[in-house]
């Protein structure tokens, strides 16, 4: 099949299939006799097992780590529910974020119940005053 077709049969876009093969996590495709490249059923396994972890917010290094398990088949799968398990908590770590950001952002809305002009919106002048609270890290596994 041909880009087109892959990227409709995985349901994303032809610049999806050439960014993911541009990253290393598509094998390189086959070309035809007119140089066109052509992409078989395990281009498609492999872009659906792809964009499924992406979807699950995995990061490629993550994506990346579990396609290299892939490719030895006969191995345990410790590995393999370690790296969940990583994710796992990187993915609590984030609702724990989010969490404080909503919170944040409860508490800034609470200041502006009423109608005002915009001189006397609590929302503004409590955005303004906010502090930094020490170096932010990446608060993300992705960076």
């Amino acid at each position: 099949m041909k880009i087109g077709e892959l990227a409709e049969a995985a349901q994303c876009t032809v610049e999806t299939v050439r960014y993911y093969e541009k990253a290393g996590l598509l094998p390189k495709s086959d070309r035809s006799g007119n140089n066109y490249r052509v992409y078989g059923q395990r281009h498609l396994d492999r872009l659906r097992f792809v964009r499924n972890c992406r979807a699950l917010d995995m990061s490629q290094e993550e994506v990346h780590a579990l396609l290299r398990l892939m490719d030895k088949p006969a191995s345990d799968c410790d590995s393999v529910n370690l790296l969940l398990d990583e994710h796992i908590s990187h993915v609590d770590a984030r609702i724990e974020e989010l969490q404080k950001l909503k919170g944040q952002l409860t508490g800034l809305r609470k200041k502006c119940r009423t109608r005002r002009q915009v001189k006397e919106c609590g929302i503004l002048h409590g955005l303004s005053a906010m502090r930094p609270k020490g170096k932010k890290l990446a608060s993300s596994h992705l960076g």
